[in-house]
């Protein structure tokens, strides 16, 4: 969603997700053009849309706003198409790494899930999470007491260890023990290396998996990953 909506001149050091509420026509081009080339289930543009990435453009009080938008726009793409909520890491670190405490990183994503819930998502989905006490502070305000099914997506680099140099193995195996329905990789590594690292997944976990690899080579702005596409 951050490539198609760069893609249309807008810069990064804008607020992608409040063109819900801005410009919901440009993301409402982007979702028909998924659903042409075969979609059958869509992203809502929500990916930064919590209280602490929102604070930086001093949207903070649009949480619910934006998400429900978000979520109200994918679900009019057109009949029989799943829904999932994109929430995405925070621009900070939780403590001890950070400046976000644990129990304000799970406010910020309790909020947002509800919104997005509110608005009409068929599932949520986490993704390019890497460091662990933020997996454990989003799994820990969306998993308990969950109303839709979640997917949950790590990121890792070639090696199969976060950014924080978290082992593949470590991050499934506290995912395992949750209530999440899917665990998955998306993000900073292309499809072949990605294949490399499904093959190991498979041996980590008996959930369903999901896997997004990137069509080029990503670099974080702000904690959102903004891709460069290669032929």
């Amino acid at each position: 969603m951050g490539t198609m909506i760069y893609d249309r001149g807008v810069y990064i050091n804008q607020c992608f997700d409040s063109l819900n509420l801005t410009q919901p026509r440009m993301i409402e081009d982007i979702h028909a053009e998924y659903v042409k080339a075969g979609c059958d289930a869509l992203e809502t543009n929500t990916f930064g849309a919590n209280r602490i990435n929102l604070a930086k453009y001093a949207l903070a009080e649009s949480v619910r706003d934006i998400n429900i938008a978000g979520a109200r726009i994918a679900r009019a793409a057109g009949p029989g198409l799943l829904v999932a909520g994109s929430i995405g890491p925070l621009s900070t670190n939780v403590e001890p790494l950070g400046a976000v405490s644990r129990a304000d990183a799970e406010d910020a994503y309790r909020e947002q899930a509800d919104a997005l819930i509110e608005g009409g998502v068929d599932l949520l989905i986490l993704e390019t999470f890497g460091q662990m006490e933020m997996i454990r502070a989003a799994a820990e305000a969306v998993l308990p007491n969950k109303k839709i099914p979640v997917i949950f997506q790590l990121a890792v680099n070639h090696e199969g260890r976060t950014d924080y140099g978290t082992p593949l193995e470590h991050a499934v195996a506290f995912l395992n023990e949750t209530d999440v329905d899917v665990i998955g990789l998306n993000c900073t590594i292309g499809p072949a290396p990605m294949l490399d690292l499904l093959k190991r997944l498979t041996r980590l976990t008996m959930k369903p998996i999901s896997i997004q690899p990137n069509a080029g080579y990503p670099r974080l702005v702000g904690g959102r990953s903004e891709e460069r596409r290669v032929g």
